[in-house]
């Protein structure tokens, strides 16, 4: 994850962490700065300015400066600046919540059947029996900039002691699962290692690695009472990928994680084909990132995100859940004709494919990280209108979102999945309520009920905050209501069907048995 200095701003304009200090501060300076920063930037606090310096500027300081102090603090000062700005929450997710935060959270899970979290991250650092990978510059002072992105991270997971960070990890992930009312399932990932074209692992590529055998075995687990589904990974460069598919069908394990960003997987490579049969044979789901990634280091490979390059996988049948609905980046828009191709919205291009009749059933949105800050900001896009023509919009892509799901109904609301993208939700400086309340998704009043939710339960949060979203409709007044969340007869919000299983991704009782011999290919 080290960065050149020409992306180092990249990285961090996720976090938006930003103060006014413009020398390095004496901690009474600092401790003045987070007082301001609580006010500002935390979920439940005030507004922060409209215009920031044109120069982006991290706690106040600029990238070097920055690392300078947040390092200092980290090793000397118990890393309460990481705190800050990763997990600002609670220890307990069980804590009774005030009126107004208890109406939100009994509003939100009105009606709704088993909920389903499509997108959940196991994280380790190889501590305990799983041997999980992080590349070492996550864990070295040497490289300032991934080390306290590590750091962020781990503070969200809940996190104190890296000795233990793979227990404590599972032992919080658990605890705030089984805090939520009618919890359901959570598809946890796995993560290959980057492969190159000559089928070798390469480790300096990898930023982190999830072996397959520790979803596995903690879905197993009876400790955590069927909390998890396990999702597999598989890079198809991998010697002998098909024989692992097969291996984890034969036990039941329905769902393939992609992140081909980071991954360094070309979805249109003609090479995969035996690949992607064998997914269709085995009735497997491949849930693939879309899109530009940041939460990992994949600079220079943010094309193979390309939803475009998904077209082949499509038209052989392959089930796929895009994660992210790609709302965020550009590609190339490779549907066009000749060598003069067009960088368009990566969302722009998830959704002409979404629009496409022949991928009805086989293609599915999904929402997580749609909430964060750095994706609640207006993009241009074309979409096809009612009349079939192309036309461009300015729109935050959730809005859009939300708006096309109230128009088309249960029809394409079956099309779409919720993830959280934990552990990113913990992320304090990457959840700002201002930003839902600037474009009316969220009453005022409703802030500082769900900050203390985030306090509480940061996951339970991810699911209440998208249940509260609204649009008010042309004809409904945003807060003269009284009421509390989102109202499907005078609001638009997003569907209950979004948050559980869709019938077209359920198991079909047709599915192939990976006894058959078409499931079997060659090994490689």
């Amino acid at each position: 994850m080290a960065v050149s200095g020409s992306s180092q701003n990249r990285n961090f304009e996720e976090l938006h962490l930003f103060a006014t200090l413009s020398v390095i501060p004496s901690r009474r300076r600092i401790n003045r700065t987070i007082l301001r920063m609580e006010s500002n930037l935390t979920i439940g606090g005030k507004d922060a300015p409209t215009h920031w310096p044109s120069r982006w500027r991290i706690f106040g300081l600029g990238t070097r400066r920055f690392i300078v102090v947040a390092s200092l603090c980290a090793v000397l000062q118990g890393c309460f600046l990481i705190d800050l700005f990763g997990g600002n929450f609670g220890d307990d997710p069980s804590a009774e919540l005030s009126s107004d935060a208890e109406k939100l959270t009994q509003k939100a899970f009105e009606g709704t059947g088993e909920r389903r979290d499509f997108h959940t991250h196991l994280v380790g650092l190889g501590h305990r029996h799983c041997p999980a990978y992080v590349n070492p510059k996550m864990l070295s002072w040497w490289h300032p900039l991934a080390r306290i992105k590590a750091l962020v991270y781990l503070s969200a997971g809940g996190v104190k002691n890296e000795e233990s960070a793979d227990q404590e990890y599972i032992a919080r992930l658990s605890d705030l699962i089984k805090a939520i009312p009618r919890h359901g399932k959570y598809h946890l990932l796995a993560l290959d290692w980057y492969f190159d074209e000559n089928f070798m692992p390469r480790p300096e590529y990898t930023t982190f690695y999830m072996p397959n055998e520790c979803v596995w075995e903690l879905s197993q687990n009876s400790d955590y009472d069927g909390l998890f589904e396990p999702v597999i990974s598989v890079h198809p460069y991998r010697p002998g990928a098909i024989d692992e598919l097969n291996r984890w069908a034969a036990k039941g394990v329905r769902y393939v994680k992609w992140l081909p960003n980071a991954q360094g997987i070309d979805a249109s490579d003609d090479f995969l084909d035996e690949f992607y049969q064998t997914i269709i044979c085995n009735d497997m789901v491949l849930i693939t990132h879309v899109g530009e990634e940041k939460a990992v280091e994949a600079e220079g490979s943010q094309e193979l995100g390309n939803p475009l390059r998904f077209r082949k996988a499509l038209d052989m049948g392959v089930k796929i859940i895009m994660a992210h609905s790609a709302g965020k980046g550009e590609n190339d828009d490779l549907d066009q004709p000749g060598d003069n191709v067009e960088q368009r919205p990566s969302f722009e291009l998830f959704l002409r494919l979404m629009q496409d009749e022949k991928y009805v059933g086989q293609l599915y949105g999904e929402i997580s990280a749609v909430v964060l800050t750095n994706r609640m900001s207006k993009i241009r896009f074309r979409i096809k209108n009612e009349e079939g023509q192309e036309e461009e919009i300015e729109e935050v892509p959730l809005i859009h979102l939300m708006r096309w799901l109230d128009e088309k109904g249960l029809a394409l609301a079956e099309r779409f999945v919720n993830g959280s993208d934990y552990p990113l939700p913990a992320i304090n400086a990457l959840i700002h309520t201002r930003d839902f309340a600037k474009w009316n998704l969220i009453r005022d009043r409703e802030r500082a009920p769900l900050a203390e939710i985030y306090r509480r339960n940061p996951l339970e949060f991810d699911y209440v905050l998208k249940r509260t979203l609204r649009l008010p409709r042309d004809d409904h007044t945003p807060d003269d209501d009284g009421n509390w969340g989102c109202d499907p007869a005078v609001d638009i919000c997003l569907p209950e069907s979004i948050f559980g299983m869709p019938p077209g991704l359920a198991a079909t009782s047709e599915a192939t048995s990976v006894d058959n011999a078409n499931c079997h290919g060659q090994k490689r």
